[in-house]
């Protein structure tokens, strides 16, 4: 007798664009744990953290980029991409949405602007069990074989062991041979921060712009946080949330303000 009960509906994301190798890695992946949707921004949408498209009409195309699974492109955000493919595209909502993988880190306070972890972010306030993925290296031929063999461990658990509602998970993945990669540590997220600058230049018109640049530096020694379970070679995880309330400091400001707590 065969089972009636479908396949987990998986909607695919990313913020490097539907042609990025990072997000064909993520497909192959996870092609056997459920019925795909990919829906894919129609060119690269990095740093856009968690902007959505309210000024300009969103397009949608179908696109046969992924073979036999249903995929689009889409001239909006990652999150543009994770609510139209949950509100219209599908025809359920989603069980599973994976965003990545990324070509580059998004550990610590870089979960702010990140286009993949925002779409991730995006899902756990639709109420959907969401993954974001990124690979520590930027290149676009990146090697993601170790990459997808995490990938495929963590999605199976997700399936089996439902997460928690509101939670979607950060996972970073060191540039490392798989045989080189310890494991996997639940970190997390370092105290570490941008200390931007900004190159200034002139244009052949002789008016001034600038180029937004910096370094990245970790404040943070502890052996608990992304950041070390990355330099240390292992994979992190961080349970993420979209809940941004500093609940330790509730009382202190309920006190401040002379207010009842």
């Amino acid at each position: 007798m065969k089972s009636t009960q479908k396949k987990p509906l998986i909607l695919i994301t990313n913020d490097d664009g539907f042609t990025a190798k990072g997000i064909q890695s993520l497909v192959e992946a996870v092609a056997e744990f459920g019925e795909l949707m990919i829906v894919a921004p129609d060119s690269p949408q990095s740093g856009m953290g968690h902007a959505i498209t309210i000024n300009n009409p969103l397009r949608i195309q179908r696109i046969h980029y992924f073979g036999e699974h249903t995929a689009y492109n889409c001239s909006g955000t990652p999150v543009d991409c994770v609510k139209i493919g949950i509100y219209k595209l599908g025809d359920r909502k989603p069980d599973l949405i994976l965003s990545g993988i990324n070509h580059g880190s998004n550990v610590s306070t870089n979960v702010l602007y990140s286009g993949t972890m925002s779409a991730a972010i995006e899902g756990a306030l639709c109420g959907v069990p969401s993954i974001g993925f990124s690979l520590l290296d930027y290149s676009v031929e990146a090697d993601f074989t170790a990459a997808q063999h995490f990938v495929k461990e963590i999605v199976q658990k997700a399936i089996e062991q439902p997460m928690q509602e509101g939670i979607c998970l950060n996972v970073n993945i060191p540039k490392l041979p798989l045989s080189e990669i310890k494991g996997i540590k639940v970190s997390k997220q370092a105290r570490a921060f941008w200390d931007d600058t900004f190159d200034e230049r002139e244009d052949p018109l002789k008016k001034k712009y600038y180029w937004l640049a910096g370094e990245f530096h970790n404040y943070d020694k502890g052996t608990d946080t992304d950041m070390w379970a990355l330099e240390n070679g292992y994979v992190s995880i961080v349970p993420t949330r979209y809940d941004l309330t500093a609940y330790k400091a509730l009382e202190e400001t309920h006190n401040q303000f002379g207010v009842e707590f």
